[in-house]
């Protein structure tokens, strides 16, 4: 679990981020959605350690992060796993050496058991044919999937993913979603992901934070989203034709019900 209480950030006298509280649950994909420039990068940013928050606290099952020292934040850090927007994988390494990576860094375990845990990463993500090959030589899809099972190699408590769909078409984004969510459940992580894809919203949206302007604006569930009156919300999730029609479907049918 992770909660923020009264998180701020400003550049040069700027509010970039004011007065921000969630609670972000064990076992859920939670989400943070907003425009560009809204702050939700910035917040995960906050969230993560890259940005040290102007005020409020940071709490990882109730362990304020920013009264930390130096030592406890890296052991801390230990507990995470990162997805970034592209799958920063080491061009020179091969895909099992890309899983290994956080393992050869931090664990204390033998070689034949770092190797045995990176096979199991790799196969946990259906890439278990793929160790010997280095990210050129598969698809940007593969590549995402090698980065979750980097991700997840130290058993993470903590993944935050940066736009993971980013550059995929479509249906590979819905198997890096499904993967997510179900990896998050198997392991009882607490995930946080950024994102402006919409059918990952519908998808797997178990629990919403919309940013906007820096605050706040509303939360709730991927169900919430249709009987929702925020019209700064509405606005964002509804821009395209096909998502307002199926929100007047929902409705219509809601209200249909009721009559």
């Amino acid at each position: 679990m992770i909660e923020l209480k009264g998180l701020c950030k400003s550049f040069e006298d700027k509010d970039v981020l004011t007065d921000i509280n969630a609670l972000f649950e064990n076992g859920k994909t939670n989400l943070i959605i907003g425009q560009s420039g809204s702050g939700k990068t910035v917040l995960m940013k906050c969230i993560v350690g890259l940005l040290v928050p102007d005020g409020g606290e940071l709490l990882y099952d109730n362990r304020n992060f920013l009264a930390m020292g130096k030592k406890e934040k890296k052991a801390l850090r230990r507990e995470m796993g990162m997805i970034f927007q592209s799958a920063a994988l080491f061009d020179s390494m091969t895909v099992l050496e890309n899983v290994m990576f956080p393992l050869n860094m931090f664990s204390n375990d033998t070689l034949r058991d770092r190797i045995r845990r990176a096979r199991f990463c790799l196969e946990r993500v259906n890439l278990g044919e793929a160790g010997d090959k280095y990210p050129g030589e598969i698809s940007g899809g593969m590549q995402k999937r090698v980065a979750i099972a980097r991700a997840i190699a130290l058993n993470p408590q903590y993944l935050f993913c940066d736009e993971p769909n980013s550059g995929l078409d479509p249906k590979t984004s819905l198997v890096i979603d499904d993967l997510v969510h179900s990896i998050t459940q198997e392991y009882n992580m607490t995930t946080l992901i950024n994102t402006h894809d919409m059918n990952s919203v519908m998808g797997i949206g178990e629990k919403i934070i919309f940013i906007d302007k820096g605050r706040k604006e509303w939360e709730g569930t991927k169900d919430d989203i249709f009987t929702s009156n925020n019209k700064r919300l509405n606005d964002f999730i509804f821009a395209s034709d096909l998502f307002r029609k199926v929100k007047e479907m929902e409705v219509g049918d809601m209200q249909h019900v009721k009559g």
